[in-house]
């Protein structure tokens, strides 16, 4: 692999995990909210799916966001009837988001990301030192 591939897949590999990031803090920040009214749906927590691609200028597979989606588990139930949110009967639907789970989906891509950066700037070094070299 050359140094121009190895740009492209971390630079790639950064992308996807931003996008990773940014789904996890707007499920983070989104872990409270219930629906508008009575019986209203609450927030779904949102997910990620990577895929490959292929870029036809460097011929190279890529990792990709193949597409966003939400889950599809039911939300939690919690009695409190003088919720605004609460239906009929006093249950408040809250989102089916786990704070744990999203904190260690985003250790987890915070980790690749650096991880991808530091190829980058590895492989920068390294053109560096070629450049340093014909000079």
């Amino acid at each position: 692999m050359d140094l121009d591939s190895a740009l492209r897949h971390a630079g790639a590999g950064m992308k996807t995990q931003s996008a990773r990031l940014r789904v996890v803090a707007q499920n983070l920040a989104n872990a409270q909210s219930t629906g508008d009214g009575p019986g209203a749906e609450p927030y779904r927590r949102r997910t990620i799916t990577f895929g490959e691609r292929l870029d036809r200028e460097s011929g190279l597979r890529l990792v990709d966001v193949r597409r966003y989606g939400h889950d599809r588990s039911e939300p939690q139930r919690r009695f409190e009837p003088a919720h605004p949110a609460a239906d009929a009967q006093g249950w408040v639907a809250y989102p089916n988001v786990e704070p744990l789970v999203e904190l260690m989906d985003m250790r987890e891509a915070q980790r690749s990301f650096e991880a991808n950066l530091g190829t980058m700037q590895t492989a920068r070094a390294l053109l560096q030192r070629a450049l340093d070299l014909l000079r």
